[in-house]
């Protein structure tokens, strides 16, 4: 009987990890008491092996229904290898002018997928570096669960 279970489980697994086979990279990092401080920046670190592959990136985050702003900007740092950056602010909508949220939600919390770059190229195999900070005008903006980065492979 144990034997079946533990059969099940991990076939389960594998299709479930295998439904994903375009991720190349996905993290997210919780806020503690569900505040992101202004001076809390998330880094994510990336090796990038196939520079002719076409890629999207897209930044996750995670809100509670509280969420006081329809929308929340961000600014984002990618450092590329051989010392070559780029800097973007980024508005994310996270509801319609009606104030309905949207994305996906679950009880009160509602994730939010938001595409950054579509289609790109990285010019260079190598390591990069994306840094991520609220750009709001609170410095401690409330009822954010978390946030991360997600880069996947484009499919056509």
């Amino acid at each position: 009987m144990k034997t079946n279970k533990l059969f099940v489980f991990i076939s389960l697994f594998i299709i479930v990890v295998a439904c994903d086979s375009s991720r190349v990279f996905e993290e997210n990092i919780s806020f503690n008491n569900e505040v992101w401080h202004k001076d809390s920046t998330l880094v994510f670190e990336v090796d990038i092996v196939d520079s002719l592959a076409v890629y999207n990136v897209y930044l996750n985050n995670r809100i509670s229904g509280q969420f006081a702003y329809s929308n929340l900007y961000l600014f984002v740092d990618t450092e590329l290898p051989y010392n070559k950056h780029m800097r973007d602010t980024l508005e994310c909508v996270l509801a319609d002018p009606s104030g309905k949220w949207l994305g996906k939600g679950f009880g009160n919390i509602w994730s939010n997928r938001i595409a950054y770059r579509r289609n790109i190229r990285f010019p260079y195999a190598g390591k990069y570096t994306f840094t991520i900070e609220q750009a709001m005008r609170d410095t401690s903006l409330k009822h954010i669960v978390d946030a991360g980065l997600r880069i996947e492979k484009a499919k056509f």
